[in-house]
């Protein structure tokens, strides 16, 4: 039983945009598309074309064919499309809207769907993977999805492995297929989506956008002179929180009144912001603690995000760009059970194997373990810039105080207690907490003016080899 309904006298012409010709036609550049396979009575389509010049290969699903289900020639030509793909060293984008395995084929088709997701694995890492779902994608045609690299999901776009219908008779649990599957539900609470669109064209845009992103990497060009003093996007409190997007935002190239980076996975593990972009010409990825959530500490979601983040780009030669104002790891029970331990080892582990060009950037502060966590000099960064105001310690000063003075602090007169403390924190600051000691020991490489951030990283970048990692992409 098919889990879309498509009415059988509607047309299907390969201009008809619910169809996957029609789809790939404004994907890709004009005129570019060649189509890949023989346009037998198939479910999957196939195409080779450009995206602004890039060649990348196209397969989509037709839901006007037994709702888009995958029987084993169906998925074999999806593992042709990717293995071509890897032929010619190319990205190649899913088009997604489908009922999954074809149920009338039993095990067959579930062979043939084994052998696509197969393809795929052997793929990760080695060309950019983007799927794009455009409709229902349900069971297989979910998990095709998950396995690639990006995930973009247009508003008519579903995800799940059992519908609603499946949902009720074993859980007695109602929901709706937006509310099990939707861009709400996997864009902020399963993380799945990467990038929720308000339409398809929309969702088409961004598939574009990044490939260019992620096979186009372009070159670093300084900038001359100053820039904006980005310091005055922070509050003078070095205790209000703020949100990092538009300090983000102002580092990254702005062409023709567009700013040139997206976003990914906003709405998920929010307390840590991760996108690509431009930057002086340059494709970078980046990660920035948000201060405006969690205060911007690092809990077990927000370490899983960035660690998958960090493993795609090095993947794929992309720089990483990591911007700091942490007061450490979000502390509680609920952390500790849901996996902080292990989640924050993945991101440990993801930085300290990649081996492309980082970048640090210390705004505000940065304590404890997540210090280390969020690209130290220790971990292999190539380069850290600090602000001048900036704190790098193993605790704020006034924690540290408490605990190191707590008896001399207990003996003071309440007149007193207020001067001592202020005193005793200044000199923690300038001991262990300062940015001095930090560049003395050689974890920071230069104090920089914040008017002079855009111009110093992309000098940093240049200067920088090319390098790319040798491993896959594993869904973390």
């Amino acid at each position: 039983m098919s889990l879309i309904s498509v009415d059988p006298r509607a047309p299907r012409t390969p201009d008809d945009p619910q169809t996957p010709l029609g789809r790939m036609t404004r994907l890709l550049d004009d005129g570019s598309m060649v189509v890949m396979d023989s346009g037998s009575d198939s479910s999957v389509r196939t195409a080779r074309g450009r995206i602004d010049g890039v060649e990348v290969v196209v397969y989509g699903t037709d839901p006007r064919r037994k709702g888009g289900s995958l029987a084993a020639p169906d998925a074999d030509r999806i593992v042709h499309a990717i293995v071509y793909a890897r032929r010619r060293d190319c990205p190649v984008i899913g088009l997604w809207h489908s009922g999954g395995a074809a149920l009338t084929d039993g095990v067959e088709s579930m062979e043939g769907v084994g052998r696509m997701f197969s393809a795929m694995t052997e793929a990760s890492g080695r060309i950019p993977q983007i799927s794009v779902v455009l409709g229902p994608a349900a069971g297989a045609a979910a998990y095709g999805p998950g396995l690639t690299d990006i995930v973009i999901m247009s508003t008519a776009g579903k995800m799940f492995i059992t519908g609603p219908q499946v949902v009720r008779s074993v859980t007695g649990e109602e929901i709706d297929l937006d509310g099990l599957g939707g861009p709400e539900a996997h864009g902020s609470r399963s993380g799945v989506v990467h990038l929720a669109a308000p339409d398809e064209e929309d969702a088409l845009d961004a598939a574009r956008r990044l490939t260019g992103y992620l096979s186009h990497r372009g070159h670093f060009t300084p900038d001359e002179g100053q820039g904006r003093d980005l310091r005055s996007l922070l509050p003078e409190s070095a205790r209000r929180a703020y949100d990092v997007r538009p300090l983000v935002h102002a580092l990254f190239d702005v062409e023709a009144g567009r700013l040139r980076f997206d976003e990914l996975q906003p709405r998920w593990a929010p307390n840590l912001v991760i996108g690509i972009g431009r930057l002086g010409g340059g494709s970078v990825g980046v990660l920035a603690n948000n201060p405006l959530r969690k205060g911007g500490c690092l809990d077990s979601l927000a370490s899983e995000k960035a660690a998958r983040f960090v493993r795609m780009c090095d993947a794929f030669g992309i720089p990483l760009l990591v911007i700091v104002d942490v007061p450490g790891y979000l502390p509680g029970v609920d952390q500790e059970w849901g996996g902080v331990i292990r989640r924050g080892a993945k991101l440990l582990h993801a930085f300290a194997g990649a081996v492309v060009p980082r970048v640090t950037l210390v705004t505000r502060k940065s304590y404890g373990g997540a210090y280390i966590a969020m690209n130290s000099r220790s971990l292999g960064a190539a380069t850290v810039f600090a602000w001048p105001s900036a704190e790098i310690a193993v605790m704020g000063a006034e924690a540290a105080v408490g605990v190191l003075h707590r008896d001399r602090l207990a003996g003071a007169t309440a007149q007193e207690l207020p001067q001592l403390r202020a005193r005793l924190e200044q000199e923690f600051r300038t001991v262990s907490g300062g940015v001095d000691r930090a560049a003395d020991l050689g974890a920071v490489d230069e104090v920089i003016d914040p008017a002079s951030t855009r111009r110093r990283l992309v000098e940093a970048f240049a200067a920088a080899a090319p390098a790319r990692g040798r491993h896959d992409n594993i869904p973390l």
